[in-house]
Order: C-alpha cells, then structure tokens, then sequence
C-alpha cells in the first residue's frame, strides 16, 4: 500500500515538475512575440503584412487541432460538439480578441519600445476586473482599486520616461493602441467565459482563431494586392517563428501546464512575461533601460500580482490560453 502511495506521489510530483517546465517555457515563448515583430519591422513590413503572415502560417496548426479534437476527443467523451450557430459565435469572439486586439498591439508597437507595449498589455488583468464589476456584477473591492492605481502608476512612470526620451505624442499614441488592444482583450475574455466553460479551451481557441484568421485576411486584401511577392525572405522568418514559435507552441504548453498544475500556479509563473520581454528587448533591441524602467516595472508587477489573488478573474482570464 505504501509503495503504491509512494509511487503515485512520486508520479505527481514529476507531473507537477513538467507542469512547471511547460509553465515557465511557454512564458518565455510569448515573451518573444514582441522581439520578433520589431525585428520585422526593422526589416520593412509593415502591421497589416505582419498581422497577415502571422494568421495565414498558424493557421493550419489549428485546423489540425481542430480536426483532432472534432474527431478524437468530441466524439469519445461528454464534450459538447459544436453546432453552426456556436461555431459563428465563437468566430465573432475571435474577431474581439484575436484579430482587433492583436491589429492595435501591433499598431502600437510602430510607436513605442517592446518594453512599454509589453508592461501596457500586462495591465489587462485591472480590465477584467473592472468589466467583472460592470458587467458580472462582481464587488469593486479596495484591493481592485489598489491594484487600479499601482498599475497603472508604474505604467505611467514608463511611459513618461520613454516620452522624454524621444517623440511624446508618438508614445502617447502607441500606448493608447495597446492599451484598446488589453481592452479589446478583456472584452473577449469576459464574454467568452461561457462558451470556454461549455466547449473547452482548446476547441474554442482553434475555431477563435481560424475565425480571425478569416477576419485578418479581408482586412489585407481590401486594403492591399493580393500579392505578397514584395516580402522579403527575413520578414518570412520572422513571422514564422512569430506565428509558431511564439503563438502555436506556447499556446498548446500553456494549456497543459494549466492541465497538470492548475491555473493560480500557471498565472503566477505567467507574470514573469514582462521580465523575460524587457531582457530580451535590452539584449536584441539594445532598447535603454533605466532606474525609472525598473521602477515602473516592479510597480506593475504589484499591482498585477494583488489582482491576479482573486479567485475568479485569475480562473477566467487562464482558461483563455492563447496570449496576444
């Protein structure tokens, strides 16, 4: 009997060691988005050419996950299938949050350093809570309002640094374009809780993201050639490793480091984003970092650790698992 325990124990505890390993991975991944879309704009591409590469080449990624889940997974539990009329909705959520929310964060990043854009959307966690008062009538508590304030406190102390360190009105205008990505996020977040809750998270976010993979191309193509001729061969590799490397490989570890130990643990080894983003837009971008950096940085991370403490936002936010 003991030996069973020992053995179950010990099996738990390597799961929960992977669990980890996932967690802290996939972290770092995401982390790279932001490095890899300066680097190709520094290579010449433009937003739209960025946002259109990055759907089209993780595409297929999803539609092969959607037709394993459809085929393996749906059909041989109690899951819920999906209908039409879910599949439109789903779609219509992928717009909010993976098409118009990812369009303004790279917007902004025309602007402002991979620093600011990443510390900027790392306060969309205040959003959720606040839209969680408005919207789910959950209480506005004092420690909601602390967290409000040392967010966005440290966020301004970032921002004001980088704007006296080179165009003001354009960082004020790349801060505005992510901050209405985080918002454009967390509206997706808040309402698309009950469909994640009903289809799981790795259906919902396959059929999300080939819905706003359908949305980025109209926007393309309506507004530009249909020709891609003109990109060069580094701008392809840039988004490759940006559609695969930082979106389709950290999406899935996500959701299994969330599997094996949970989604407090997972978010909280997840507020190491921002860390890893800044060292490496130090190391890559030989972007400057100062006290003032530090000190908005660290401001943020409070503010974002006090919200990530309740209970609720922290579950709905982690079963949303691809990141921006």
């Amino acid at each position: 009997m003991s030996s069973k325990t020992s053995a179950e124990t010990s099996a738990q505890g390597h799961s929960n060691s992977i669990g980890l390993l996932l967690a802290i991975g996939g972290t770092f991944l995401f982390a790279l988005k932001s490095i890899f879309i300066k680097l190709a704009y520094a290579e010449g591409a433009n937003t739209d050419e960025v946002l259109l590469l990055r759907m089209i080449i993780a595409a297929p990624f999803y539609v092969a996950m959607l037709i394993y889940l459809r085929k393996y997974v749906v059909s041989s539990t109690n899951e819920v299938s999906l209908n039409w009329a879910a599949t439109a909705r789903i779609s219509a959520l992928g717009f909010l949050g993976y098409y118009l929310a990812s369009f303004l964060d790279l917007a902004g990043l025309n602007y402002i350093s991979a620093q600011l854009e990443r510390l900027t959307l790392f306060t969309y966690p205040t959003m959720i809570a606040i839209l969680a008062a408005i919207f789910l009538k959950e209480k506005f508590t004092k420690k909601t309002l602390a967290s409000l304030l040392l967010c966005y406190l440290g966020l301004w102390i970032m921002y004001n640094e980088e704007a006296l360190n080179s165009n003001a009105a354009d960082t004020q205008l790349g801060v505005f374009l992510v901050l209405g990505s985080a918002l454009s996020y967390s509206c997706y977040v808040i309402l698309a809780k009950p469909m994640i809750q009903k289809y799981g998270s790795r259906l919902f976010t396959s059929i999300a993201m080939l819905g706003s993979s359908v949305f980025v191309c109209i926007h393309y193509f309506t507004r530009h050639p249909i020709d891609l001729s003109h990109i060069s061969n580094l701008v392809w590799i840039y988004t490759a490793i940006l559609a695969f490397v930082c979106t389709v490989i950290p999406s899935f570890m996500i959701t299994e480091a969330i599997s094996r130990i949970g989604a407090a643990k997972t978010s909280i080894l997840g507020s190491a984003g921002p860390v890893f983003t800044i060292f490496l837009a130090v190391i890559i971008l030989h972007e400057p970092f100062t006290r003032w950096h530090a000190l908005g940085v660290l401001i943020v991370l409070l503010g974002v650790a006090i919200i990530s403490k309740r209970k609720r936002v922290t579950t709905v936010e982690n079963k949303s698992t691809h990141r921006l």
